[in-house]
Formats: C-alpha cells, structure tokens, sequence
C-alpha cells in the first residue's frame, strides 16, 4: 500500500499491516502546522468479552473507496483548509496490537487537524461497510448488533449519525 504521489488523499482497504509511520510521513505539508493521525488497534477485550483474541474484517469492497472519499469531500466542505487527508483500513485477520483502522488530517492549525480527524474516524464507523468478526474465550461473533450505513452528509460534527 502506497501513498498517491500527486494527490491530497490518501484511502484504502490493506490486507497487509497498515504503514502508520508512511502515513504521517505522507499526511504532513509545508503549510500545515497540525498533523493528527488516529490509529484504532485490535484490543484483548470489547464490552462483555473477556479474553478477545482475534479480529477480523471483511468489507463491501466496491462501496469502501467511493464512501471514504465522499466523507473526505465532507470533511473538506465543513474544513475547507485542511491539507492531506488519508483514511485506511484492514481486511482479514488481525492479532491483538495491530492497527485496524487509521485517519491522519494535516491543516495549517491544530484546532481544524483534530475536528477533522474526528469527523473522519467517527464517519468512518458510520457511513462504510466494514464489518467485524471477534473471537474470544467462550464466543465468536461478526456482530450482534446491526448497524445502519449512513451517509457523509448525515454524520454530524461531533461524529454521530444525524439520521
């Protein structure tokens, strides 16, 4: 997986550890002050499940692309100087430690890098067809509680979903 060379954003599904350093490396830009990069990594345990040894993911993968890049269009219209943008996610197995999910915005100030990063981890749960499978002591589950796809516009700032 490998940053564009002439674009400010960056998205995608890996079935390969995401490249975090790459990814801050990349998001940063001479005018840019703030750089904010959120990695959400696979935990021991999630509410209700001691002993969480393994995730996985699987994606709609024709609709992940063209969600995550209107949620950048979104991020844009509400922070409309935000720099570069990248939005990535894993598919397939993970161990315990390993990043499945990671959103860095660069701007020329903190205040806007960190709204917008916000805005994006929390649309990304709400608006992409990604879904998680956990094993733990006792269980295994893709998820027992469904999850309605939004879409960016209905994500509010805070990152609920407005619908």
């Amino acid at each position: 997986m490998k940053p564009p060379e002439a674009a400010d954003v960056w998205v995608g599904l890996s079935e390969s550890p995401l490249p975090l350093d790459q990814v801050l490396s990349w998001v940063g830009r001479p005018d840019c002050g703030g750089t904010v990069l959120f990695s959400g990594t696979a935990r021991d345990h999630s509410e209700g499940r001691p002993g969480v040894t393994v995730l996985e993911y699987e994606a709609y993968e024709q609709q992940v692309a063209p969600r995550l890049e209107a949620l950048v269009d979104e991020a844009r219209a509400r922070w409309p100087d935000i720099g570069r943008v990248a939005l990535l996610h894993r598919v397939g197995r993970l161990e315990i430690g390993e990043s499945a999910v990671v959103a860095a915005v660069s701007a020329p100030h903190r205040e806007e890098a960190f709204a917008a990063a916000r805005f994006c981890i929390d649309g990304l749960k709400a608006t992409v067809p990604i879904w998680k499978r956990e094993i733990w002591e006792g269980g295994e589950s893709w998820g027992l509680e469904s999850q309605h796809i939004s879409e960016a516009v209905t994500v509010s700032s805070s990152g609920e979903s407005a619908s």
